[in-house]
């Protein structure tokens, strides 16, 4: 199922939404140091988003207790933030927001070091970033859905990473979710609904990268989502609006 096709006062808006998802993941990464907790992480993000008047998606969405998403190391996505958790030197940390501003939404991802950072925990977060903007330059008017997966897919796994296949990026306008479903792989069941990337379309890319295996769990809370082997995981994302003109990120 298609996209909705955003007109240019859409996107505009679309815009204005991604500029304040991209400054509070700015704020963050000015904050995070080791010994700063997921909580104070948590706060800054609702506070610089709610005196720019956004709403936060992620509050209560389907039950979720935090502003944002804050997933430490082998966390892959959904971490809840804590006032006991602590960030230590050489850990990795992803933060992930979401947030309405004038009816439209905007959604963004980012993993970043804590201090001083394992060469691996590096090579993985380099990997990653990449892996995004395989995606992202893969945005381009009349190519296929499947050719953001299998840019994506292609290039982690010749770099020895592996894909997270049970969650996906996903059409983005008005709400957070919307079709179509953008895996960071190529799904031989969606081929046969494989859209085309007209201009308009917005689409949030997000891949999600593990060491060693796909394959993920999640964990008692209900919530929380780790990588079976509790190898690192890293997850990036952007918001990206189709244009006749290419890819154009709105979340920077």
């Amino acid at each position: 199922m298609d996209s909705p096709v955003r007109t240019t006062a859409e996107l505009a808006k679309m815009r204005e939404a991604g500029h304040i998802v991209a400054g509070a993941l700015s704020c963050v990464r000015e904050a995070i140091c080791p010994g700063i907790s997921t909580q104070a992480l948590d706060e800054i993000v609702r506070d610089f988003v709610k005196e720019r008047r956004g709403s936060l998606l992620f509050y209560n969405y389907k039950g979720f207790p935090a502003n944002a998403c804050v997933s430490i190391n082998e966390e892959v996505v959904h971490g809840i933030p804590k006032r006991r958790r602590k960030l230590k030197d050489g850990d990795i940390v992803t933060v992930d927001i979401g947030v309405r501003y004038k009816g439209y939404c905007g959604d963004s991802a980012w993993t970043f070091p804590v201090g001083e950072i394992s060469e691996k925990a590096a090579r993985l977060m380099d990997v990653g970033e990449r892996a995004l903007q395989k995606g992202v330059d893969a945005c381009v008017a009349m190519s296929k859905v499947s050719d953001i997966g299998r840019a994506i897919q292609e290039y982690v796994e010749r770099e020895g990473y592996h894909v997270v296949k049970k969650f996906v990026g996903h059409g983005i306008g008005t709400k957070l979710h919307e079709e179509p479903q953008v895996p960071n792989y190529v799904d031989k069941a969606l081929l046969k609904q494989d859209p085309v990337l007209r201009p308009g379309m917005v689409l949030a890319i997000e891949p999600m990268v593990n060491i060693g295996t796909e394959d993920v769990e999640t964990l008692d809370d209900g919530w929380t989502v780790v990588t079976a082997n509790r190898e690192l995981s890293v997850h990036f994302e952007h918001t990206v609006a189709v244009t006749d003109d290419g890819p154009q990120v709105l979340t920077v």
